[in-house]
């Protein structure tokens, strides 16, 4: 039986409409949601399905109207000093084991590390950890850099090293590193500014001229 391009359409409408519906993140789900419904009214209009092509068109300016919202909302940015031995800090490193794994294959909280640790709070909701221990005076090594689903829209990683340069060259800091050890949190990194040096890590330079 042949499939034709309309038919095509409609199947990758479906595709894209599904796959929205595994994002963790309501970011991308409202992104990917938003192609998914252009799609399906394309579709609809197409073969006459007007039903099909307005109510996926509502869609449309649903997923706009909240896309703007997320990306104009302000919000409150804080960071929570806590102890190496917080009991909170362990508990959520216990709940979030699994999907650090994920992007820091192989990490392992080592206490005596901590040079630097706090809870990123949006809105004073835990947003996120950082964890990073000072090395040859003046490099700030990143351990873990986690944002839980709900928050990974960037606006984390942009308090951090853009808000909070000033909070660590007054530290002593002139650089900030880290190990890019899995695809996603590389993209991560370069999205924010760091580049790869000569030995596989990636580095940021901390720039006193725009304090």
């Amino acid at each position: 039986m042949e499939i034709n391009i309309l038919q095509w359409i409609g199947y990758a409408a479906s595709v894209i409409i599904a796959l929205s519906m595994t994002m963790n993140s309501i970011v991308k789900f409202r992104w990917i949601n938003l192609i998914g419904a252009i799609t399906f009214s394309i579709y609809g209009f197409f073969i006459g399905a007007l039903p099909v092509g307005f109510l996926n068109g509502f869609i449309v300016c649903v997923d706009i109207y909240y896309l703007f919202k997320i990306y104009s909302k302000k919000e409150t940015f804080e960071t929570l000093e806590v102890r190496a031995d917080n009991k909170y800090l362990l508990r959520f490193l216990e709940f979030h084991h699994k999907e650090i794994q994920r992007f820091f294959p192989g990490f392992s909280y080592r206490p005596e590390m901590n040079t630097i640790s706090f809870f990123v709070l949006r809105n004073t909701a835990v947003a996120g950890l950082f964890l990073a221990h000072r090395e040859n005076d003046n490099v700030l090594k990143v351990g873990l850099d986690y944002v839980i689903p709900e928050y990974r829209d960037f606006k984390n990683g942009r308090f951090i090293y853009m808000r909070l340069r000033k909070y660590f060259i007054e530290n002593g800091f002139d650089l900030v590193m880290a190990s890019g050890n899995s695809e996603k949190y590389t993209k991560y990194l370069k999205k924010l500014g760091f580049s790869k040096d000569s030995e596989g890590m990636f580095v940021k330079v901390l720039d006193k001229t725009k304090l």
